[in-house]
């Protein structure tokens, strides 16, 4: 009966999307002979740089370390399959929208279920729209009574399948209004956004600037302002603000259990403050002259990717002699890479980072959100604010502490991040036309 009525509205939604004249369905293309030969050709004619002898045991600390690129490119040349991981990908149904003139890659699975309330997942960087396949059918499926949703998925633009911007100044604030246009267009006057990574700040300037037709905030990485001792801080909340100063002279791991991240001011971008920022240092000031050469070289993309896949993902044990975690797998990696690669977007990609800084998008992360919001906090993630520090900041309704996951929640803990936006979503009265 569910396959029956689920084909059923397949049907109607082809349908109603063919009727549209700004939608458009879309299939993830398979790679020519021409492009598999020059992949492989590439691949297998690698110029490995030189590295410290082995003996010097410098694990990650240089960055991304050949033995690790090595094992990759080997499973990517002998195991990786394209077309298989396509196939999956393509089971969903893929559309293009004409947004403003740009073509913009989405994925829209609407639920059968009555009570399905419509979400928008956003990634960031170095993911992709791909990051999210293993949440969009438990997500729209609500099996055994919890919520379900119409899920929509979209690339970013210049990210993927999705058309590049063309023009200088486009950040944070024109991505919200195209992914605010997208949800508008489909039916959706209310909706629930949800990301992590870019997708965070994204959907907080649709919390903060859409809230006609953004009714609720999930996020994975939440950006809050430390209680700093500011005269209304002391007020309200005077044991956040000892509780910090304190730390101040102990050490976070004393007062906070949590061991919070923070990313603060120019240090987000300063590699002198946080060594692992430089590859945000670069793209937010030279994203041009690096892109050469991640445009041109197959493996130096992959590496410089494996190198954030590592880093900011949850490791049980140490991590110095791995390479990816075990919650994700090669070809999970490798399908995002591909992504970026035969779509020749990974300069497009860098340049948000470039625009946010130069277009001072930053000080969204100090104005309040005042629409319901949720925070799944995992335990690699690359900024992690303890309760106290987040609800002054947001009208949080939903907060919780996991000791496992990283940066790339969708991929790593897949049923903790469903079930967390799932307990959030049950919370929202939202209306949906479809």
């Amino acid at each position: 009966v569910i396959a029956d009525t689920r084909l059923q509205y397949n049907l109607f939604l082809s349908f109603f999307h063919n009727m549209s004249p700004l939608l458009e369905p879309f299939e993830i293309p398979s790679l020519t002979d021409e492009q598999k030969k020059t992949l492989n050709e590439r691949l297998q004619s690698v110029t490995w740089p030189q590295e410290l002898d082995k003996s010097q045991n410098v694990g990650w600390s240089y960055g991304a370390p050949s033995w690790a690129v090595k094992r990759v490119v080997d499973h990517w040349l002998n195991k990786f399959d394209w077309d298989r991981e396509r196939a999956q990908l393509n089971s969903f149904h893929h559309y293009k929208m004409n947004v403003n003139g740009s073509k913009i890659h989405l994925i829209h699975e609407p639920s059968i279920q009555p009570q399905a309330k419509p979400i928008v997942l956003i990634h960031g960087w170095p993911g992709s729209f791909c990051e999210f396949r293993k949440v969009i059918a438990p997500l729209r499926d609500g099996a055994d009574g919890k919520q379900a949703f119409h899920v929509v998925v979209v690339s970013l633009p210049g990210f993927g399948f999705s058309d590049p911007p063309t023009k200088k100044g486009y950040g944070l604030a024109e991505t919200a209004k195209t992914i605010n246009q997208i949800m508008v267009n489909l039916g959706y006057n209310e909706y629930i956004a949800q990301g992590g990574d870019w997708g965070s700040l994204i959907g907080r300037f649709l919390a903060i600037y859409h809230t006609k037709n953004c009714k609720g905030y999930h996020t994975n990485m939440p950006i809050p302002m430390p209680p700093l001792p500011t005269p209304t801080n002391v007020i309200i909340r005077p044991l956040s603000v000892l509780r910090m100063l304190a730390s101040a002279l102990t050490g976070f791991n004393y007062f906070y259990p949590e061991k919070p991240k923070v990313l603060m001011g120019t240090g987000f971008a300063n590699a002198t403050w946080d060594s692992d920022a430089g590859y945000r240092a670069i793209q937010a000031t030279r994203p041009y002259t690096l892109s050469f050469g991640l445009t041109d070289s197959p493996v130096g993309l992959m590496a410089w990717l494996l190198e954030k896949f590592h880093v900011w993902t949850y490791h049980e044990g140490s991590s110095d002699d791995a390479d990816l975690p075990s919650t994700i797998s090669y070809d999970e990696f490798l399908t995002n890479v591909m992504i970026y690669w035969t779509t020749n977007t990974i300069s497009s990609s860098t340049r948000i980072y470039y625009e946010y800084f130069n277009l001072g998008e930053g000080k969204i992360n100090i104005q309040k959100v005042g629409i319901p919001t949720a925070a799944a906090v995992f335990q690699n993630e690359i900024v992690k604010a303890p309760e106290d520090w987040i609800k002054p900041g947001y009208d949080l309704k939903q907060y919780t502490s996991y000791p496992v996951g990283g940066h790339f929640a969708a991929m790593e803990q897949s049923g903790l991040l469903v079930d967390d936006i799932q307990r959030f979503g049950a919370k929202l009265k939202l209306k949906s036309k479809l």
